[in-house]
């Protein structure tokens, strides 16, 4: 129990993976699922409780802010922060203003401490059952 799948995947691949990951009991998708092309099959998922890490926004080839309003209007459990350090693939590193500030003023206050940590504490933490 407690066992969770995370993807580093573009989601231009996700159409063709839609029922396994369905099927699969706890499920994340790294950076945003990085293309513009694959991204209504992520809203799609994320709308089924696929969860979507907020990161390496340096890497993705799309506004952030929008995605980040249409994942949390989705399903406001789906998006989870990370900082993707040491950022070794992205084309720019990891800023602290790309997180914390545009999460921020993207999301507001209330919104954004779901993304930050309760979400994460929820999908990392499961409840035990029994």
């Amino acid at each position: 129990m407690g066992w969770h799948t995370e993807l580093y995947v573009d989601s231009t691949e996700l159409a063709g993976l839609y029922e396994t990951l369905l099927s699969l009991p706890a499920v994340s998708i790294d950076h945003l699922g990085l293309s513009k092309a694959g991204f209504p099959t992520l809203l799609k998922l994320a709308e089924k409780g696929v969860r979507v890490k907020a990161t390496g926004f340096g890497g993705v080839d799309f506004d952030v802010r929008p995605a980040l309003t249409d994942l949390y209007a989705a399903n406001p459990r789906a998006l989870m922060f990370g900082t993707d350090l040491p950022s070794t693939r992205a084309p720019r590193p990891y800023q602290d203003n790309d997180y914390t500030t545009l999460v921020l003023e993207t999301l507001g206050k209330k919104r954004a401490a779901n993304v930050f940590y309760e979400n994460a504490i929820k999908f990392y933490r499961p409840k035990k059952v029994g």
